[in-house]
Order: structure tokens, then sequence, then C-alpha cells
């Protein structure tokens, strides 16, 4: 038996596809951006009419898709605390890899999930970094 999981307060996914699936005792993230809740907006990018950057700032949209992996957690009965793997996909490691690391420790310093980091050429939106994530759940 598994459980779909979805919420108003995370960003809309861009597919048919739920935020989470409960099986058992885990919790299976899908696939998460810095997308604003609500408004789709990606925080520190603007583009213009052309998609080339007119302002990036890759720490607004870590810090945006940390908050929005919490989210999801929690309105799936879960939390920060309770993730066990993250997979971290970037779309430009030599640019962002050390800023990503650097939040990466300060959002886990107390909980250690075990981490893997790729590069990749794209996500479906103008964003740089999307994490899928497996959680425990009470």
């Amino acid at each position: 038996m598994s459980e779909k999981i979805s919420t108003d307060k995370a960003p809309k996914p861009v597919g048919l596809y739920p935020h989470a699936r409960r099986v058992g005792n885990l919790l299976f993230l899908s696939g998460i951006g810095p997308r604003t809740p609500g408004t789709d907006e990606i925080p520190g990018l603007k583009l213009d009419k052309n998609g080339n950057y007119l302002e990036f700032n890759f720490e607004a949209q870590c810090r945006s898709v940390f908050d929005n992996v919490r989210i999801v957690l929690e309105e799936s009965g879960s939390s920060w605390d309770k993730l066990v793997d993250v997979t971290v996909f970037l779309v430009d490691m030599k640019r962002d890899f050390q800023t990503y690391n650097r939040l990466y420790a300060e959002y886990f310093k107390d909980n250690q999930p075990c981490r893997t980091t790729v590069a990749i050429n794209s996500l479906p939106t103008p964003i740089a970094i999307e994490l899928k994530c497996i959680a425990t759940v009470d």
C-alpha cells in the first residue's frame, strides 16, 4: 500500500505526480525545486524576454529549495530531522557547488543524511537546483 501526498503549500508539480509518496514508514519526495509556492517565481532569478540572465542568486534558490522540501516533509507527517537520503541535481556544478555545499552544511549540521550530488544539463524550468529526498515517517 502506498499513499500519494500533495499540498497547496508547496510549489505545484510541473507534471502529473504527487509531491510525495508514503510506503510503510518511508516517504519518497518527488524532485523539488526552489519555485515560490503560489506564484511559481524563482527566487534570485530574473530573465529577459530571450531567457538570458538579468539577475541570478544561487544562494536564494538554494535556501528556497530547502524551505520547499521542509514544507513537503511536514505536510507529509515527517520532518527535516527524519531525512535519510538526499540526491541533489545542479545545472552548473562548477559555479554553484561551493555555495551549495556551504549552505548544505548549515541546514544539515545536526541531521546528516546520505547525500549524492550530480551535475545535469538542465531541469524542466529555469531553476539551478533540485532535490530528491527520502525520509522516515512515524
